[in-house]
């Protein structure tokens, strides 16, 4: 978790060939807390000091003498090996923010200054920023895991009872990693009841669930189903995840994201891979929106009527089209009413003889527990063992149950 303590104490450097600018911008910070600030009037330095100091934000200045801000970024390009410029740029010019946000600075302020502006554009940032680096170590430490893992199959098949143990520890050492991804707690969000449930068919899947608290009151749930399992998947998985988070701490717009989202993956992953994903966001009235790229339909079930409305999909999966746009349809939960979400390994869920758990037997189960959220979830881990009797299956399984309760 990112605290107030991490971003005060963020490393920023200042960038601007007037003094007085300089000056003005070492002030604000200061006086709002910032510990770590530093500056320079010469671009030239700036590619030197980031190696060697690793800024969380710069604050550059596009229109400098002997080296524009432009020419600074694609430097910094050079030096950030991920694509992320921790960039803000301060221009007078309207026009050059767009070529500023296209060459990769990830927001602008305007002069002059407006001092509430500035101070919430750098506190956003270095949240973004601080948050992008902690989800790329937890990449990290489960790519390291799965290296080491890799490199043992082929001698797991002749250890002894005692080795063979201690592999078993070390996977589920990489479940441990997958599982602290995913909320550690349901979030409690204002007039709503929340329930989630994950069961990967590995020791790692490509399941996973998260929720947003939105400043603006609203908040954001999502479901995705990422293609093939085990740890490619779960890289995956934790790949996007992060991203969600960052996009939507960056600009809280459901279309948008999944299209910058839909672009990372095209770029990231393999060709074969993808993502089907049920994103939704919702006022404390019960009014949003939501968005299903490929993924299975979502139910909600009406308290006023007893009927069950389905929600499609509409939308092509992530990470298979560049060119592909994403856009939002209305949602709107009323009192009482009861929306499951849920990946294909639930509705695909095998007995013994073949047959599928189908989403006829899901819609009966949302109707008879039909008096809260909390009866839909237990009815369902009931059903689900009663009808699979033990057999194991071949995709993960994974649901998110949100109740309208006032």
């Amino acid at each position: 978790m990112i605290s107030s303590h991490d971003i005060r104490n963020a490393r920023i450097l200042i960038v601007d060939d007037q003094a007085a600018n300089v000056s003005l911008l070492e002030r604000m910070l200061a006086g709002a807390g910032y510990t770590s600030v530093a500056s320079t009037m010469d671009p030239r330095e700036v590619c030197g000091l980031h190696q060697r100091n690793r800024y969380d934000l710069i604050l550059l200045d596009l229109q400098m003498p002997g080296m524009d801000g432009f020419q600074v970024m694609e430097c910094l390009d050079e030096i950030e090996s991920d694509g992320y410029l921790p960039v803000l740029v301060i221009t007078a010019q309207p026009g050059h923010k767009l070529r500023a946000l296209q060459a990769g600075a990830k927001d602008f302020v305007s002069k002059p200054f407006d001092l509430p502006e500035v101070l919430m554009r750098v506190h956003n940032m270095l949240e973004v920023r601080l948050l992008h680096e902690e989800a790329k170590n937890h990449g990290k430490v489960l790519e390291q895991t799965v290296r080491e893992l890799e490199a043992s199959r082929e001698i797991i098949r002749i250890k002894t009872l005692e080795e063979q143990r201690h592999n078993e520890e070390e996977l589920a050492l990489a479940q441990e990693t997958q599982r602290s991804l995913l909320p550690r707690c349901l979030p409690e969000f204002e007039n709503f009841g929340i329930r989630a449930f994950n069961s990967p068919t590995r020791y790692v899947g490509g399941d996973f669930y998260d929720f947003l608290q939105l400043s603006s009151g609203e908040w954001v749930g999502v479901l995705a189903d990422v293609s093939g399992k085990g740890m490619s998947a779960a890289l995956l998985s934790s790949m996007v995840l992060g991203a969600l988070g960052m996009e939507f701490r960056a600009r809280p717009d459901p279309p948008e994201v999944l299209n910058r989202i839909n672009l990372l993956l095209c770029e990231k992953s393999l060709g074969w891979q993808f993502v089907t994903l049920f994103l939704f966001l919702l006022s404390p009235d019960g009014k949003g929106q939501f968005i299903s790229a490929g993924h299975t339909p979502a139910y909600v079930f009406r308290a006023a009527t007893g009927m069950i409305d389905r929600l499609n999909s509409h939308a092509f999966f992530l990470g298979m089209f560049d060119n592909a746009s994403y856009s939002s349809r209305p949602l709107q939960l009323d009192r009482g009413d009861i929306m499951v979400v849920y990946s294909d390994g639930l509705t695909e869920a095998e007995n013994r003889q073949g047959q599928e758990f189908g989403g006829e037997r899901l819609r009966t189960i949302m109707k008879q527990g039909a008096s809260g959220g909390d009866a839909i979830e237990r009815a369902l881990l009931v059903a689900i063992e009663e009808f699979t009797q033990g057999r194991e299956q071949s995709d993960d399984i994974t649901f998110v149950v949100v109740e309208k309760l006032q």
